[in-house]
């Protein structure tokens, strides 16, 4: 059970987090969300104050450590404790590596990697210091499987695939902090939006035919690892749609 429970949600303002912060409210949860889109974030606190939740949110920029530091410091301060973190906030601008996209891959990695980084080492003390806590890590099929438009973008899920499992060895066992790393395949969100390569229209449109797992869809698996009981650790959740192949 989470009634009662603080989570951290980054990247809130659409898609996965959005939805989320969502179900973990309706399970009882005090939701801290975090995004850059500040209007967003309001629109979705209002949403859950009016169904009886209570929230928080704050402008995040996960590239930002002192963003970062400053939003668990500003959750502390209002309710005393962090027990769950969902590293949501992402990046999937696909491009051919040919394409030279050196902007986009730094931004790629700036969000994908060091934004779950500044993130986790934000919260790290804080729940080792209690001996509990559990975060979710929001990799993808991609940080199992690579594909030719997504050199770059593979290897950010790779690495978060990589650190959740360093971080499960490393506080799991010895401070009761759980770790999961939820791995979706194609699912209906902003995501593809940040693709520039024109090469990948048809993938695109491809996407967009399939019939694709729903933000809700990835936001129930979140809420089933963390609300498994405490001797459980649900540690990686693969989740394609029906019609995905790889």
């Amino acid at each position: 059970m989470i009634k009662g429970k603080v989570a951290i949600i980054t990247g809130a303002s659409s898609g996965i987090g959005y939805a989320t912060a969502l179900a973990l409210s309706k399970a009882g949860a005090k939701v801290a969300i975090g995004a850059r889109r500040v209007n967003r974030l309001e629109e979705l606190a209002k949403k859950i104050s009016s169904n009886g939740g209570e929230v928080f949110f704050q402008k995040l920029d996960v590239t930002q450590r002192s963003e970062c530091e400053n939003f668990a410091k500003a959750v502390l301060e209002k309710w005393g404790s962090i027990d769950i973190l969902v590293n949501n906030a992402g990046l999937m601008p696909l491009s051919l590596f040919k394409s030279l996209k050196v902007d986009e891959w730094d931004k790629m990695i700036d969000v994908n990697i060091k934004g779950v980084l500044y993130c986790t080492a934000a919260v790290i003390l804080h729940m080792k210091e209690k001996k509990s806590g559990h975060i979710v890590n929001i990799s993808s099929v991609a940080g199992r499987i690579v594909f030719p438009t997504g050199s770059v973008y593979c290897a950010t899920k790779h690495a978060i695939a990589a650190f959740s499992e360093g971080l499960r060895q490393e506080f799991s066992a010895r401070s009761n902090i759980r770790v999961t790393s939820i791995e979706p395949g194609v699912v209906a969100t902003e995501l593809t939006d940040t693709i520039t390569d024109e090469s990948l229209k048809g993938f695109i449109e491809n996407a967009k035919k399939m019939e694709t797992l729903q933000a809700e869809d990835i936001a129930n698996a979140i809420l089933y690892a963390v609300e498994s009981p405490s001797h459980v650790n649900v540690n990686e959740v693969l989740i394609r749609p029906t019609t995905q192949e790889r």
